[in-house]
Formats: structure tokens, sequence, C-alpha cells
């Protein structure tokens, strides 16, 4: 709606009724007062217009929205492999109650190419059409401020609609964001909700950012092959669920990530033992480790006091840097998780663990003899990563110069 410029003499109109009056209010004074519109829309919005302003982008202009190179679509296509095999099955929920709407689903890597686009045969969307396709990139500095662009710059959700939009043609989209990130906490994905000529006439920002958790939660137990995955909640009936905790311990103990539902409930985490496992659950790695064969959630409480329900989750292939590091007892031998003191250990000639490990050790160093010191063709031979191998050989290296 175009604002109405007030008579001479009359005060300026301070405040609109709709959304659509106050981004207009707020394009008359970014763009044609060159002031800023605090308060209007967004704080990431007028970030985002100011990054465009500074590339010289001009509103008036017209988007071609061309797809990258194809060998730089294979290669992002090669990249995402994993994000595209952990999102498959929330993309298909997604858009199966989609169906009846005029939405479409976008999937893009962390430099804005799309991986994954919903067609959607429906109404006439000219310019959704041309932009909703494999290959094409929507990052900022191609199609301005949208709300896939605004979350792969700050990493933050995000909802643009309307003329937010910093292209005028773009005027008549509507789009909402959520970020999707990996094990190292980088962002690795952005999930879009977009619309063409119309409003959602739902909660987009909610279902995008629902289906954004599910999917990273599916990504980092995929990018976990060498972790325990631990899962935990307050609530046991959220386990399972896109409201669930994750985190991930690495074989030495440590905590290697967490989710954001984790880092919210763990909160700042206690600076004596930093990551340590047992520190941050108050329960040690071979406590952990027992909770894999157990079905049930079993009680735990947080470094902060706070009482949460959890369960164990390995996901190596062979699990062999956990289980040659731990004897692991049947359910049946497992001791009770209760917070008493450990029994006494007998003699260390009579530890299972050690001899164990000793036992694995004499596997492990005829088979690299037998190998020739071939790391890789060992580790295939003995069905277990390459990286466990080097950490238990410089294990033993440190071991034999104390």
């Amino acid at each position: 709606m175009p604002l109405q410029t007030p008579a001479a003499g009359m005060p300026r109109q301070l405040f609109f009724t709709t959304p659509a009056q106050r981004t207009a209010l707020a394009r008359q004074q970014f763009f044609e007062e060159g002031q800023r519109p605090s308060g209007l829309v967004d704080e990431a919005v007028i970030q985002s217009w100011m990054r465009c302003n500074r590339a010289h982008a001009k509103p008036r202009d017209l988007i071609a929205f061309d797809p990258v190179t194809p060998s730089r679509l294979h290669s992002a296509l090669a990249r995402n492999l994993q994000l595209l095999q952990a999102s498959g099955q929330d993309l298909a929920s997604m858009e199966t109650s989609l169906a009846g709407t005029e939405c479409r689903v976008l999937l893009t890597d962390g430099d804005g190419v799309i991986v994954h686009a919903t067609h959607s045969p429906l109404a006439a969307q000219p310019l959704l059409r041309k932009a909703a396709r494999i290959g094409v990139n929507i990052a900022e500095n191609r199609v301005g401020t949208t709300a896939p662009g605004v979350v792969a710059k700050t990493g933050q959700a995000c909802t643009v609609t309307g003329a937010e939009h910093y292209y005028d043609c773009l005027h008549t989209f509507q789009c909402a964001a959520a970020p999707i990130r990996d094990v190292q906490g980088r962002l690795a994905a952005v999930l879009d909700l977009s619309i063409e000529s119309r409003s959602f006439g739902f909660d987009a920002a909610a279902m995008v950012g629902l289906y954004a958790t599910s999917i990273e939660n599916r990504l980092l137990q995929t990018q976990s092959r060498e972790h325990l995955v631990l899962h935990f909640q307050a609530n046991p009936a959220l386990l399972g669920t896109p409201l669930e905790a994750l985190a991930g311990i690495t074989p030495d103990g440590q905590l290697a990530w967490l989710n954001s539902v984790g880092t919210r409930l763990m909160g700042p985490l206690p600076e004596a033992g930093g990551r340590d496992v047992e520190a941050l659950f108050g329960l040690g790695l071979a406590d952990l480790l027992r909770l894999i064969r157990r079905e049930a959630a079993q009680p735990a409480r947080l470094s902060s006091g706070l009482g949460v329900w959890l369960q164990a989750r390995l996901q190596a292939r062979d699990g062999v840097d956990f289980r040659h590091a731990l004897s692991l007892r049947t359910p049946a031998q497992a001791p009770p998780l209760a917070q008493s003191p450990p029994p006494a250990l007998p003699p260390a000639a009579d530890k299972p663990e050690a001899t164990l490990g000793d036992h694995s050790r004499k596997i492990i160093e005829a088979t690299l003899l037998a190998c020739k010191g071939n790391i890789s063709k060992t580790a295939r031979k003995l069905q277990v990563s390459r990286g466990m191998l080097y950490r238990r050989l410089q294990s033993w290296r440190r071991e034999s110069v104390e």
C-alpha cells in the first residue's frame, strides 16, 4: 500500500494498523530518506538491506534465477550427500503436509545453492517456478533480501514477507527459513518455505523450524559414526521427537557436540571437568555404554542439578573404539546406576578389561604385520576405522616411551 504524503502543516502519521503499511513506511525511510527504520521491520531485514545497498544493488533491478554451472552443482550435490540422505524422510513428510497448499519447500546448502525443491503444479507462480529449481543460487548476493539468504548470513531463523524483500520484483513473495547445523556447529544447510502471490495461512516459521530441527538431529547422528549419542530430556515423552536433546560423546569420554535443545538444557558448561561426560551427566562412560542395551530411558542428573531421562545409542558400525576400551556386560549383569561408591577393583592381572586389551593389541599388531604396515588395509581387514587404529597405535607408542 503506498504511503500518503501528509498535507502541509499536518503531522506525519506515526502508527499503522497493518504489517504492509509498516513495511511501506520502512522502505520510504530507508530508500528515500536515508533513515534507519528501526522498529518497523525486523533488524535482520534492515541489516540485509544495508548489505545489499553496500553491494550497489538497485531495488528496481530484475533478477535472473540462473542455475550454477553443472560442475558446481555436481560438487554441491556430492558434498551434501549426507544432508540429502538425512533429510529425505522429513522433506517427504513436510511436502505431504503441504500438498494442499501452494507452498514450495527449498533446501539449500550453506552457500545458498538449492539442492532440493518441491515441484508444485497448483497455481501460476511465474517467479517461484523459476527460483525453485535445483542448482539455482538464492544467496543474498544474488537475489537480495530473502529468508534463506538472511539465514545463510546470520545463522538465525528468519521470515521475510512482501515488501521486506529488497528487490521490487519479489514483493509478491512470502518466505520463512531456518538453519541446519552439522557436528562442527557450522551452517550445513537452510530449510525454506516459500509462496508467491498469497499469504501462508498458517504459522510457516513454526513449521519450518520444527522440520529443520528434525533434519539437523538426523544429520548430527549420521555424521557421528564414531560417537556414542545420548538422547535426553526432562520429559521422557519428548524422547524420539524433534524436541529431544542430543549429545555426541567421543571414545575418550569427551563431549563432541550438542544439538540446540541440548545446549539449552545443559546451560553453561561447568568450569571443573569441562567437556568430560561424567562431569556433565553424573555418569561415567562405562555406565553410559551399559545403557545401549536398555530400551527404556534411565534417570540421570545434569551438572546443573536438572533431572533428565536418558537413552544411549552407539552410532559406530563396529563400536570397536568403545568396546575394546570397556568390557560391556549384559543387562542381567549390569549394576544399577546408583550413585554409590564403586566396588574395589581386583588385581590388574585379573581384570577382564586388561585381558581384552592385551588380546585386541595382539590381533591388531599381527594384522598390521600381515598387511606390511598399511593402516588402510589393516582397518579394512579388521572392519574398524582408520582413526581408531591411529589412536590405538599412538597410545601404545606413548606407553612404550613412558
